[in-house]
């Protein structure tokens, strides 16, 4: 063994090692055939976005590497399985800055080209990505590697959306949706960042009123005043209809009651704004209120509506030219200064904090806006899963998130999976050109057929005119026989495809038979709503089964301060970056070492370059212990321990370091069971660096001198034994250990039998 240990020189060899050796392969023996006790354990890969390389929240992958590689060396049939994440929006959102380095903008392509162009832009990341998952020893099955834009994947979301629009779970409707004018996309209710803010207050009088409002530019659009029925200041005016002097003249506006307003809100009397309030929204269903917006999807006001009209007046001509086309930012201003030219404007309050919703990407103010959408009824698949959770098919670690999982389930709003992306799968609807123009036309058709028993054909007949297939174009309407189709330039939201990350991906590879359900879903608790929650009403709905029996959530990796990572703070800590310094070994044990389930935790690299220097602990001990041994004679020469040296020991520093190594196994393997990863890693830690290398080492160092084939002997079976127990954790530094030093086997450690099995 040479002086020093060097990562850098050996790590790339042993992975190459274990990926052309098949070692990540799991063999497949019938489950019938297993021995006592075994069964097949399998881990999909949460997919990392392939747009883009790997962050330090992705080294937390090595909790997974350490459950499989521990299943592997107890002889399971062990099924880690890789793949990517196309990531919709988000990538469509990194490629678009790529273009804007150049001075252009996803506008200046068709939607076949600009799909094309993100397709090589991913895919030459792609690479680069999972190579860094091979640099931090990940075992993953790469035989088995799978995208969400493989066809076998697209061809599982058609199926599984068809399904669901056939059982009416999948419907569509016009509401108002939370959408990003920057990005120019929708998003649900989960995908929005809520900050609070500081904005004027402005206090305008409405007809006889003054109502209080944040936002001012909606006023165009309001179509009704709204009281709580039990303030006692306006109850004699609900239901009248009063003359209100706006901007653009004189409106007639009638006062509803609504339980929801807070009298010791403003003055107590608020606008309803139909168009860009989701409680204005529901109100105006209710009331049967218009819903005309006055901002479009750019994010600008829109006053064509008035400006085409005859006979306006020359003043508030001038003010709607002076509005139309401009941002709403710029426009308020504008509005407030003509509000007090009108003496409309009864005060500002300045010092008004409230909570809007922002985009979680690129931080614009969510504008809510009317737009149909497909919408996934999620009510009868969250009572699936939320009973699946009290039945205990389903466990989570820590136990604590459990009770977090059914809240979200219980609270989840139907799903909005509808995305104004290029980048994506392609919703599978088509609609009818013919239905659209002639509604009436057949309207007797639709009654004739509405009865039919073709559940496909009635929901088509529901939509108007919207056909849904598993993914091929429909060569006429059911409804009407038409054949000018058109399919939906909307794609799914990236959740609908990765929601179904556990079935479509063993169904792509042919082993859903033998490994579904998966016996773990590991992955960082800040996505437990977004994908694990989804991943459960999904699989069960659509598969009869949960998708994973185990829900393991760790936490977020924040700098050695406690602060999140973020670019802007300079404060990251780029995983491979770290591996160039240290090693992949010292990275993966920092992130284990001193943190438990579900935890955040503060990462610094002198806990990494403390982890590099017990990498250098045990290179030491091993090359003491190959100096020691006789490597020159043939193996059955050396000493080795077994059972009938064990039954022989009468030296008390071998007896006691015997018994300690089998209560090391006994821990840590009960520790792994129980997925107490950081305690099974201090255990080994400890163990070896004071009980081996401070304790037992001095105490027989005159022993190991001299040559005692018994000491020798003994102290090479607990070293071995370590590397067993520590491989799961350091498989780089045990593996290259474990070629060095003389073994009964020439089988690499990585399928090594586990301790004690």
């Amino acid at each position: 063994m040479d002086k020093a240990y060097n990562p850098q020189a050996v790590e790339e060899a042993i992975y190459k090692m274990w990926e052309t050796g098949g070692y990540f392969t799991p063999k497949l023996i019938p489950k019938e055939a297993l021995p006592a006790g075994r069964q097949p354990f399998s881990i999909l890969l949460p997919p990392p976005n392939a747009n883009a390389d790997l962050h330090v929240g992705h080294a937390m992958y090595v909790v997974e590497d350490i459950m499989i590689r521990y299943h592997r060396m107890k002889g399971d049939p062990t099924l880690w399985m890789p793949g990517a994440d196309h990531a919709g929006f988000e990538t469509q959102y990194v490629y678009e800055k790529h273009l804007a380095k150049q001075g252009k903008s996803r506008f200046d392509f068709d939607r076949e080209t600009l799909y094309k162009d993100i397709w090589n832009f991913v895919h030459t990341n792609r690479g680069s990505m999972e190579n860094q998952l091979r640099r931090l020893g990940f075992s993953l099955d790469w035989s088995r590697n799978v995208f969400t834009l493989d066809p076998s994947i697209v061809e599982t979301v058609y199926k599984s959306f068809k399904q669901l629009f056939d059982e009416g779970l999948v419907y569509r409707d016009k509401r108002l949706v939370n959408y990003c004018t920057k990005d120019g996309t929708g998003f649900s209710d989960l995908e929005v960042l809520y900050v609070e803010r500081n904005d004027p207050l402005y206090y305008i009088k409405y007809g006889p009123f003054t109502i209080a409002t944040a936002r001012p530019e909606t006023k165009f659009r309001d179509t009704a005043l709204a009281v709580n029925p039990k303030d006692k200041r306006y109850k004699k005016y609900i239901g009248q209809t009063l003359e209100i002097m706006g901007l653009l003249g004189p409106i007639t506006m009638t006062v509803i009651p609504d339980p929801h307003v807070d009298p010791k809100f403003g003055t107590g009397i608020m606008k309803v704004t139909p168009a860009h309030d989701p409680h204005d929204f529901e109100l105006g269903r209710q009331f049967n209120l218009p819903v005309t917006p006055i901002i479009d999807f750019r994010g600008k006001m829109d006053f064509s509506w008035f400006l085409s009209q005859k006979d306006i007046d020359p003043k508030y001509r001038a003010r709607a030219e002076n509005y139309h086309g401009k941002k709403v930012a710029i426009v308020r201003p504008l509005m407030v200064e003509d509000l007090k030219a009108d003496g409309l404007m009864i005060k500002i309050d300045e010092a008004y904090t409230h909570r809007i919703g922002t985009c979680w990407k690129c931080g614009t103010v969510i504008e809510p806006l009317p737009l149909e959408q497909w919408y996934v009824k999620v009510a009868p698949m969250t009572k699936k899963a939320i009973e699946a959770i009290n039945k205990k098919q389903v466990t989570f670690v820590p136990k604590r998130f459990e009770k977090t999982a059914k809240q979200w389930l219980t609270n989840f709003h139907d799903w909005n999976i509808s995305r104004q992306n290029v980048w994506g799968i392609r919703i599978p609807a088509w609609h009818c050109a013919l239905c659209a123009q002639n509604p009436t036309r057949f309207a007797k058709a639709i009654a004739r057929r509405a009865n039919t028993t073709n559940k496909s054909n009635a929901q088509s007949i529901r939509l108007s005119g919207w056909v849904v297939t598993d993914g091929e174009k429909p060569e006429t309407c059911p409804t009407c026989g038409g054949r000018d189709l058109t399919q939906d330039t909307d794609t799914f939201d990236t959740w609908f495809s990765s929601g179904q990350w556990p079935f479509a991906t063993l169904r792509a590879t042919r082993d859903f038979d033998y490994f579904y359900p998966t016996t773990v879903m590991e992955t960082g608790y800040d996505i437990l709503p977004w994908w694990v929650c989804r991943m459960l009403m999904l699989g069960i709905h659509l598969t009869g089964s949960v998708p994973f029996t185990t829900v393991y959530l760790h936490g977020l990796v924040r700098d050695a301060q406690g602060q999140k990572m973020s670019k802007s703070k300079g404060n990251v800590i780029n995983p491979l970056k770290m591996v160039d310094q240290y090693g992949a070994d010292a990275l993966r044990m920092a992130l284990v070492f001193g943190t438990g389930a579900g935890n955040d935790q503060a990462l610094s690299e002198d806990k990494i370059r403390g982890m590099r220097n017990f990498a250098n602990k045990l290179w030491n001990i091993g090359r003491f212990i190959e100096m020691n041994l006789q490597i020159s004679n043939p193996y059955d020469q050396i000493t080795i321990y077994d059972e009938n040296m064990h039954k022989m020991l009468k030296n008390p520093n071998d007896k006691r370091i015997i018994s300690q190594t089998n209560m090391l196994v006994a821990g840590v393997t009960k520790d792994l069971d129980r997925y107490r990863f950081s305690d099974a890693a201090q255990k080994i830690y400890n163990f070896t660096w004071h009980t081996l290398a401070d304790v037992h080492l001095e105490k027989n160092k005159e022993r190991f001198k001299e040559g005692d084939g018994q000491a020798i002997a003994v102290l090479r079976h607990v070293f071995l034994t370590i590397m067993k127990l520590l491989h799961p954790f350091m498989p780089f530094v045990t593996e290259e250990i474990w070629s060095k030093l003389p073994r009964k086997t020439t089988d690499p450690l990585i399928i090594s039998p586990w301790p004690g099995n």
